[in-house]
């Protein structure tokens, strides 16, 4: 199978893990509602979620000592595992639980997928390969959430999770028919570190710490905002779920056209010029959103800008890392998305206690970790010059 489908196979992988993920922002008072709870107890749900994150390196480690096609396929039925949990026990426990398995299926798939492209696209092209990759999260959102949408106002708050469970399986069985072998790919289990080994590799690197640190800064930046849009947005203008689901699908276009722009062109501007260009953009539309926001057009339109400069800065972001350790690459993506995990977790704990004081406080939240993320960028650069 040439590379350019595989590339297409694999974002459309993505955006069947990130419909499942990405559903519960938009559509978060929905949840709470068919479970009776509220916003503090599904915000609990998703920090909860965030923290399985941190352990996606020994996860990703497991698919550097075996091959890649056996890391995606394991972290698909682990994603169908959950999902259809939550379908046989419909509870507010289940619902957490289901969040678990799912995003440890998706944080075993994602770095996987990563690291295959990286072993397999030249880092001088690999921008591109990335951000076609990446698109998947964007057209999870944006193709996901209108159906999301549909099948909750048609089934209730239970209504997606049958449908994520078809397409997992959908999805295994392309994967397992589709993408090449371990023996045809090159796969060699031989050459790979052993678990212990590839920890110690990615930990003992100052370059790779220090660009772990920097995605936490950026994820915890997106997530202070990203858990309370959809609240905002309802309480302030009063959307209905509907309306919801085309305001998501809305943001979802403008990470497309984030993905793709940056994927063009990070390959000829420069990965780390790329990626600072994108943090102060994103950190200037943070500081404009709550004045945007004084209409429904403007709301809209900030989070469009916002949600475009967040995608341009992560596509960035996981290309410069895809080529900082190439001998235990999956371990470091599987790191990598531990620490933009552990931002999430760190933002969706402090976003609602924000929330409180107004939507300004998480803005002015968000434009404070793009600062911190911007000097963890100039200490990464320093420290590439150094080696």
């Amino acid at each position: 199978m040439r590379m350019r489908y595989q590339v297409l196979l694999l974002a459309f992988v993505r955006i069947t893990l990130h419909s499942g993920s990405r559903m519960i922002y938009p559509f978060l008072s929905a949840f709470a509602r068919g479970l009776g709870v509220d916003l503090a107890a599904i915000s609990l749900a998703i920090t909860v979620r965030s923290a399985a994150g941190l352990f996606t390196p020994f996860f990703s480690a497991l698919a550097d000592r075996w091959n890649h096609k056996t890391g995606i396929q394991l972290g698909l039925a682990i994603f169908v595992i959950g999902n259809l949990l939550v379908v046989i026990w419909p509870t507010y426990m289940a619902f957490i639980i289901s969040l678990v398995l799912a995003s440890l299926g998706s944080y075993m798939v994602i770095p996987t997928t990563q690291a295959y492209l990286g072993d397999r696209v030249n880092f001088h092209q690999r921008g591109l390969a990335i951000g076609l990759n990446e698109a998947g999260w964007a057209l999870g959102f944006m193709l996901g959430m209108p159906v999301i949408a549909f099948l909750i106002r048609r089934f209730g708050w239970l209504g997606p999770f049958p449908a994520l469970v078809v397409m997992g399986l959908a999805m295994m069985v392309l994967v397992q028919r589709l993408l090449p072998s371990a023996e045809t790919s090159g796969s060699d289990v031989a050459a790979h570190p052993k678990l212990k080994q590839a920890l110690r590799l990615v930990f003992s690197s100052p370059i790779a710490r220090i660009g772990l640190v920097m995605g936490f800064f950026i994820s915890a930046a997106n997530e202070v905002v990203t858990l309370v849009f959809g609240v905002w947005i309802e309480t302030s203008f009063g959307l209905m779920l509907a309306a919801l689901g085309g305001a998501a699908a809305l943001i979802g276009v403008s990470e497309l056209i984030g993905e793709l722009s940056s994927g063009s062109i990070l390959d000829r501007l420069g990965k780390k010029r790329t990626l600072f260009l994108g943090l102060v953009f994103n950190g200037l539309t943070a500081l404009a959103l709550p004045w945007m926001g004084q209409e429904l057009w403007g709301a809209l339109l900030g989070l469009t800008l916002f949600y475009f400069g967040y995608e341009f800065i992560i596509v960035s972001e996981i290309t410069l890392m895809t080529g900082v350790l190439s001998s235990a690459r999956a371990t470091l993506m599987g790191a990598n998305l531990a620490f933009i995990s552990l931002g999430r977790m760190a933002g969706a704990l402090i976003a609602p206690v924000l929330y409180r004081s107004g939507f300004q406080a998480n803005a002015l939240a968000a434009l404070a970790f793009d600062l911190l993320a911007i000097l963890a960028l100039w200490r990464f650069a320093a420290a590439r010059k150094e080696n």
